[in-house]
């Protein structure tokens, strides 16, 4: 975690030539990105100077709480893109494979993948823009789907982000029309890399896969 008044450098991303999603929207959309990083660094910039006193004062409060407040937008912007452009992969898969530690546990929540899957898509095919997000709960192991409106309203404390996937209209205008969100979203499907997804479940649920480590040596 970067000290208050350290600038954030915005990771580079090697993808190109995905399955129905084209160079050009990528281009776009690693630019929108280093935007959100931009804004970050200068608003946390701006509330370093605010407490460089060890203090807010009543006439700072005003502004310190605009500042704070669009930090949380800005900030889950460019997390969330890093989320989304980290599990993104050429030649990626629709399917984790049924011996993955993903696809157990998406069965075992929802009784199958296919099942999770459809619930998943449906999340991102909600009206309006923002993100759906398969978040894992750590101390149970247990998969869940979420909308998260914006950036910063509807994430989950203490969930890990496994899957993100972004349905702002930013993501896929230049490759569909507003109406074929559907399609980005199977484009968006064959371009997983589930090695990354499941790093990130290892990262935020070890003993998750200690149990079932265990349970294939039994």
């Amino acid at each position: 975690m970067l000290k208050l008044h350290e600038a954030y450098k915005a990771k580079v991303f090697d993808l190109h030539d995905l399955n129905g999603i084209s160079d050009r929207t990528l281009e776009m959309h690693f630019k929108l990105y280093e935007g959100y990083v931009e804004a970050t660094n200068k608003l946390r910039e701006q509330l370093s100077e605010i407490i460089q006193d060890g203090k807010v004062d009543q006439e700072e409060m005003p502004a310190y709480s605009e500042l704070t407040r669009r930090l949380g937008f800005e900030f889950n912007g460019r997390l969330l893109h890093e989320y989304y452009f980290g599990n993104l992969t050429q030649h990626g898969s629709d399917h984790p494979g049924r011996n993955s530690v993903f696809h157990e546990a998406a069965e075992d929540g929802f009784g199958s993948f296919d099942r999770w899957k459809a619930d998943f898509c449906s999340v991102g095919k909600m009206r309006g823009v923002g993100w759906a997000i398969c978040y894992l709960e750590p101390a149970s192991g247990h998969l869940s789907n979420h909308w998260i409106t914006l950036h910063e309203h509807g994430n989950l404390a203490g969930f890990t982000p496994l899957l993100v996937m972004d349905v702002w209209e930013h993501a896929y205008l230049l490759d569909y029309k507003p109406s074929e969100r559907a399609d980005y979203i199977s484009a968006f499907f064959s371009n997983v890399s589930w090695k990354a997804v499941e790093l990130r479940m290892e990262f935020g649920a070890p003993t998750l896969f200690a149990r079932t480590a265990k349970a294939g040596t039994s």
